[in-house]
């Protein structure tokens, strides 16, 4: 688009739990060395919760049999109101002028692996925020819909972050796992001293999602807080072993999940499986916690492991953690329990000084800009597309 140069960018976030909106102002530079990845500075991070009803509707949205075409279209374009209140209402918070936006837009369908439709193999993705009334409000340029360029090349359109974690935490002393626990867990190995093309990325499974959705239905609440719940209760191992024998779980990466894999129907079948088994409802929630916490160890064990000890030129692991997940205090002293025998140590994305909940919202104002700048932003190694594309569509203010 134009030649790299240093801006201040919007990076802004709806993730697969559908709780709000998160929006990151960054300061964006070329690297001052040649090909070297760019510089991310982040100015501040500020959360914009969803008000009751839009939630509902974006996760009525997500696993809809038959949602009218009309409230798709209205809540398409509701949402770009939403996200040009939330940079704006950020960008005054923090008392700068953004000169870009970087906008994911809220994922109601993803399909990463081809299916057959109409006589064709189809990949497909959604994501909601109409692109142009942030532009508009804003009068500023838009890059928006960051999937599907990935998704034309044959990847799986995800995850994207891991450009983010190459540029910001690769380390040539240690290698990294950056684990995010969102409504799904997706986790990206950096082996120490590796290449761009040395990097593994994938989705692992749920993270919060059934979490949460256990919560909502047995408790009227959003989430486990610190997850207090999960800790009455007690984790039944066989629930937990039977569903990490499920394809997805075994599947090798590339591989990427949403609530089409563990969205309603799977909380239900889940929720059927437990009470059979003679869960409490305490006893449900931390099945659950112990789900995403196993799925994430055995991914780890399986996948990351095994690369991270062949490409890796020193052998500490470092496993640091973001997402609004880091904070359940159950959740986190499960993957300790697991990832420490390892010899693996835990640490906290706010060490790396990232805000845990605003990792996703960085990656975002990046990957804007190198579309902005005419740059790749795929990996293919973690998306397995069939090379690096520039990402996302470009709407001008």
């Amino acid at each position: 688009m134009t030649k790299p140069k240093s801006m201040i960018v919007a990076g802004v976030m709806s993730g697969t739990s559908a709780d709000g909106v998160d929006v990151a102002l960054c300061k964006i530079r070329p690297s001052p060395a040649e090909n070297g990845p760019p510089r991310v500075s982040l100015i501040g991070a500020a959360g914009f919760h969803y008000p009751k009803a839009l939630r509902n509707a974006v996760l009525a949205a997500m696993d809809a049999k038959a949602m009218a075409v009309a409230d798709m279209s209205r809540l398409h374009w509701r949402l770009g109101e939403v996200y040009a209140d939330a940079v704006a209402g950020a960008a005054e918070q923090f008392g700068v002028k953004v000169d870009l936006v970087g906008c994911h837009g809220q994922t109601v369908y993803h399909q990463g692996s081809a299916s057959k439709y109409l006589g064709g193999d189809v990949r497909c993705t959604w994501q909601l925020g109409e692109a142009s009334v942030i532009a508009e409000r804003l009068r500023i340029p838009v890059v928006s819909d960051f999937r599907p360029a990935d998704l034309a090349a044959g990847g799986q359109g995800a995850p994207l972050v891991p450009m983010l974690d190459y540029c910001m935490f690769r380390s040539d002393k240690v290698s990294r796992v950056l684990q995010n626990l969102g409504g799904i867990a997706n986790m990206t190995a950096i082996p120490a001293g590796g290449a761009v093309g040395d990097v593994l990325a994938f989705d692992s499974g749920p993270a919060n999602m059934v979490i949460d959705a256990c919560m909502a239905r047995l408790f009227g609440k959003g989430f486990d807080h610190g997850g207090v719940v999960a800790r009455r209760g007690v984790a039944i191992r066989r629930v937990v072993d039977r569903l990490l024998r499920e394809r997805y779980f075994l599947a090798a990466p590339p591989k990427s999940c949403g609530r089409e894999e563990f969205g309603d129907a799977f909380v239900d079948r889940f929720l059927a499986t437990c009470r059979k088994a003679g869960a409490t409802e305490a006893d449900v929630v931390a099945t659950a916690t112990a789900l995403t916490a196993a799925s994430i160890l055995e991914a780890y064990r399986m996948f990351v492991r095994r690369h991270l000890e062949r490409k890796a030129s020193a052998q500490d692991v470092e496993y640091v953690v973001a997402g609004g997940g880091a904070q359940n205090a159950t959740l986190m002293t499960m993957l300790r329990a697991g990832l420490e025998p390892m010899g693996v140590r835990v640490r906290a994305m706010d060490e790396l000084g990232i805000p845990a909940q605003a990792k996703e919202a960085v990656a975002f104002a990046l990957l804007a800009w190198l579309t902005w700048s005419g740059l790749r932003g795929n990996i293919p190694s973690a998306t397995g597309a069939r090379r690096p594309v520039v990402l996302g569509k470009v709407t001008r203010g």
